[in-house]
């Protein structure tokens, strides 16, 4: 005969682990969340030079996008609305139409010229400033 190790009862008793406190299908208490760290400066993410660089980057998208796309938009609803415009000729053979999209690529070069600008004259710099702030605070961290 052999012997059989298993118990005759499936579960082991409740008092035995805490883990068999409640049924399988009860949800499990959550655990203390641990206790958070005091921060001596703000966030990164929440600081105002983050905020302000977002607002500038989000104004130089919107200058170089409503460019070029309102210049296209522009000769769009000309050559739906106005076909008699966009056929005339401003000089020997050369319609109207023709010349404003042979206009387009000067147009997206100039959206392009702006997107530069504005990111020269508004965005680096609160960029590098934020840049800099970061290396002086993983500095600091480090010496602790």
């Amino acid at each position: 005969m052999s012997f059989d190790p298993s118990p005759s009862y499936p579960y082991p008793p409740p008092d035995s682990s805490p883990s068999y406190d409640t049924y399988p299908w009860q949800p499990q208490q959550p655990p203390e969340p641990p206790e958070p760290r005091a921060q001596r400066h703000t966030a990164l993410g929440h600081h105002s030079d983050l905020r302000v660089l977002r607002s500038a980057y989000r104004w130089q998208r919107r200058v170089a996008t409503l460019t070029a796309l309102g210049y296209f938009t522009l000769f769009l609803i000309l050559s739906a609305f106005a076909p008699s415009f966009m056929t005339s000729t401003v000089t020997d053979g050369l319609p109207t139409g023709l010349l404003l999209a042979l206009i387009q690529v000067p147009v997206t070069w100039l959206a392009i010229a702006l997107y530069e600008q504005t990111a020269r004259r508004r965005v680096d710099p609160i960029a590098d400033r934020i840049r800099r702030q970061a290396q002086l605070d993983a500095k600091r961290e480090a010496a602790r």
